[in-house]
């Protein structure tokens, strides 16, 4: 597997002499370009940095993962890659449950944790085969089932539903994503000692008040649940804000002012 951070960590617009970084994970199916726009948004003290998962973008010629440990091990020599400033982790949806666990990890082999951990659109990780998303596909659905799946959720473009050779690009990048996710165990009694950020869209499959109160155990550090206006990706405007919540210090954090 391709891990070179060249191509691995995406910098839309690099600050090499920014105080933190916000590194940000993919959902299920997506790429680094969701998370491009949020790098002229960000202050000047921070860099955008994006994690490019195998076979997509400029990892395109990279096989997929074939299962979550294989994965996650990719992000985090990645990631670890970028500890020598502050950082904060993000991701969304499938990137929540990774974003979790690669801090995790981080912890367990004793490198540099993030700041502060910043999870959004997904349920906690424990309770993701209690609370599955009614809607979401297995791995070997055929393609028209893949398709309307994406296009409920906005995840495939206009554009590229028109071009055959791109669609299936899309849905084999989906259904390899969707069979990491299904080997994804979660491990009872894994959690994190940073502070940990809750974002959840209040017209989202599950219940916002179970979605925090699975997620506060998860940490032993801080832990602030917020709910925004939208569903599964919010609004679009609140996507292209949710950087504020990304930096924001968690309350009780060490240094909030």
């Amino acid at each position: 597997m391709n891990t070179a951070a060249g191509a691995a960590v995406q910098r839309p617009r690099p600050r090499p002499g920014a105080e933190r970084v916000l590194v940000c994970l993919s959902y299920c199916g997506g790429g680094t370009a969701p998370f491009r726009q949020w790098a002229e948004d960000l202050p000047e003290d921070v860099e955008l940095a994006l994690i490019c998962y195998p076979g997509r973008e400029a990892r395109f010629g990279a096989p997929f993962a074939r299962v979550w440990t294989e994965l996650r091990d990719d992000v985090v020599r990645s990631v670890r890659g970028l500890t020598g400033r502050p950082y904060i982790l993000f991701g969304h949806s499938m990137g929540s449950w990774m974003a979790f666990e690669t801090a995790a990890e981080l912890e367990r082999i004793g490198a540099a944790p993030p700041e502060a951990l910043v999870v959004s659109g997904g349920v906690a990780p424990h309770k993701r085969r209690e609370m599955p998303r009614e809607d979401t596909p297995r791995s070997d659905a055929d393609m028209d089932a893949l398709v309307r799946w994406m296009r409920d959720l906005g995840q495939v473009s206009p554009a590229i539903a028109a071009e055959p050779e791109l669609l299936k690009i899309a849905v084999d990048l989906l259904r390899a994503d969707l069979a990491v996710t299904e080997s994804y165990r979660f491990v009872d009694g894994t959690r994190v000692s940073v502070p940990l950020r809750v974002l959840y869209g209040t017209e989202d499959a599950a219940p916002f008040a179970d979605v925090e109160r699975h997620w506060r155990p998860l940490t032993a550090g801080p832990f602030q649940a917020v709910e925004l206006p939208g569903g599964h990706f919010y609004t679009p405007e609140v996507w292209s804000r949710l950087t504020e919540w990304c930096t924001l210090p968690v309350p009780g954090a060490a240094g909030t002012r």
